[in-house]
């Protein structure tokens, strides 16, 4: 492994990490997906599409709170709204995406990059909290936040493991020296 990779281990640690990571390029991946299809599908579809799910269930019960609350969501979701959610989405997506798979390949760079990245998401998703108060946004602020907490663990663990193995190598190198004097 080269110095610009960091060693994996295979604790309970690692274990949480990449499957925190895999999670998160889950989630990453969904989120660009969305991002995309909001650029393409028309405001109108949307609309129709809302109407067409909720239509029914208002007819049977017109006070439907959840029919009724969709209903007046999307009554509230202007064409500016949707642009911007498709390239926010989009965009968030694509960025968690790269940071995930730069960490799932073990890049030494990736990981103060990732605490960066995820630092940032989770001060606006606190902002966003303090407006919104969605518990949502808490929700994931306290994942992100585990992911930092994991990242940091384990880039400490495969950055010394790294340089016990480099002066290893290096040790062995200074004794084959001396043995063929």
């Amino acid at each position: 492994m080269s110095p610009k990779h960091i060693e994996g281990r295979h604790g309970p640690l690692h274990w949480l990490f990449e499957t925190s990571l895999l999670l998160k390029g889950v989630f990453a991946a969904l989120e660009a997906v969305a991002g995309a299809a909001l650029l393409f599908i028309t405001h109108g579809a949307i609309l129709r599409a809302v109407d067409w799910l909720t239509r029914k269930e208002l007819i049977e019960d017109p006070l439907d709170p959840l029919a009724a609350h969709v209903t007046h969501l999307a009554d509230r979701f202007s064409a500016d709204s949707q642009h911007f959610y498709a390239l926010y989405l989009l965009t968030h997506g694509l960025v968690k995406l790269v940071v995930v798979i730069l960490l799932a390949r073990r890049i030494a760079a990736a990981y103060p990059l990732a605490i960066g990245v995820f630092g940032l998401f989770i001060a606006y998703q606190l902002h966003r909290w303090s407006v919104t108060h969605s518990p949502m946004m808490l929700a994931l602020s306290a994942f992100d936040a585990l992911l930092i907490w994991l990242t940091c663990a384990i880039f400490r663990i495969g950055v010394l493991c790294t340089a016990v193995r480099m002066l290893g190598q290096e040790y062995a190198i200074q004794k084959r020296k001396e043995v063929r004097q």
